[in-house]
C-alpha cells in the first residue's frame, strides 16, 4: 500500500476509534448542554462533523458576525450550513444581529452599546427588538425554521432594559453558561493551551452545566476545536448525555 493511502486509512481508522456512541438514556449519569456561538465560523464544519460522529445535539446561538471567508454568518452563502444543522435536529437561539455589547441603561431610557459590526451606539426599544428580530427573520428565510425563544447577549452582558425588552420582543429566556462550562476557546492559546483547557473542563464539569464555545475564534492561534472531540468523548465515557436546551430554558 502506498504511504499516502496508508496514512489516509490510518486517519480514518483513528476518527472512527475516537467516536464514542452516547450512553443509553436509561444509563445517563447526568445531562450537559453544549452551546455554540457563531464567532468567526472557521471551525464550523469541523465542529459539525464532531457532533455528528458523537451523536451530540447542541444549541446554536446565532449572530450575523463577520466570518473568516469575508462574508457574514447569516449571508446566503451559509444557507446550506444552517439547513444541514436544522436537519440534524439542533436547537437555535438568538445572539443578536450586530453582536454588540450592552454596556448600561442611560437616563434617556436607551441602552449604550459597544463594539459590534456597524452597530448603533445607543438602542431604543424599537431598535433593540429589530436587533433580535432581524436574526429570527433571516434564519427563517435561510432554513424555514424560526428561532426558539432563547437568546444570549454578546459576552453575556445584560442590563435591566435588555432583559425586559428581549422578553417583550419574543425572547424571554436569556441563556448564559456555567462557570465550569466556560471552555475558554476565546482565550489566548499562549497562556491557556488546549491541554490545560481540556483537563480543566474534564475536572470541573458536572451534570446540568451549560457549556459554551464558538464556531470560530480568529485570534486564538491554536484553535480549541482540536480538543473538542477528546472532550466530548471523555465526557460521554463518564456517562454524561448531551441535550439541546429546552425552549423554556434553564436559568
Amino acid at each position: 500500500m502506498k504511504p499516502i493511502v496508508l496514512a489516509l486509512c490510518l486517519i480514518g481508522f483513528l476518527n472512527m476509534a475516537i467516536a464514542t456512541p452516547p450512553p443509553p438514556a436509561s444509563t445517563c449519569r447526568g445531562t450537559l448542554y453544549l452551546t455554540l456561538d457563531t464567532g468567526s465560523m472557521q471551525s464550523a464544519d469541523t465542529i459539525a462533523q464532531i457532533l455528528q460522529r458523537h451523536h451530540v445535539i447542541a444549541t446554536f446561538f446565532v449572530a450575523n458576525e463577520p466570518t473568516w471567508r469575508g462574508d457574514h454568518a447569516l449571508d446566503e452563502t451559509w444557507r446550506s450550513y444552517w439547513q444541514a444543522r436544522v436537519a440534524e435536529g439542533h436547537q437555535f437561539g438568538n445572539h443578536t444581529w450586530y453582536h454588540t455589547t450592552f454596556v448600561r441603561d442611560l437616563a434617556s431610557g436607551n441602552i449604550q452599546t459597544r463594539g459590534g459590526d456597524h452597530a448603533p451606539r445607543t438602542l431604543d426599544e424599537t431598535q433593540f427588538c429589530q436587533n433580535l428580530q432581524r436574526v429570527n427573520q433571516q434564519f427563517q428565510n435561510l432554513t424555514g425554521r424560526p428561532l426558539a425563544p432563547l437568546w444570549r447577549a454578546p459576552g453575556g452582558k445584560l442590563t435591566p432594559n435588555a432583559i425586559t425588552w428581549a422578553a417583550n420582543c419574543g425572547f424571554p429566556n436569556h441563556i448564559g453558561w456555567s462557570p465550569a462550562g466556560f471552555l475558554g476557546d476565546e482565550l489566548p492559546s499562549e497562556i491557556y493551551p488546549n491541554a490545560r483547557l481540556l483537563q480543566q473542563a474534564l475536572t470541573r464539569i458536572k451534570s446540568g452545566d451549560i457549556l459554551m464555545m464558538h464556531l470560530g475564534i480568529r485570534s486564538r492561534h491554536d484553535p480549541f476545536v482540536r480538543v473538542l472531540e477528546p472532550l466530548i468523548s471523555d465526557l460521554q465515557k463518564k456517562g454524561f448525555c448531551f441535550s439541546p436546551l429546552p425552549a423554556h430554558a434553564l436559568q
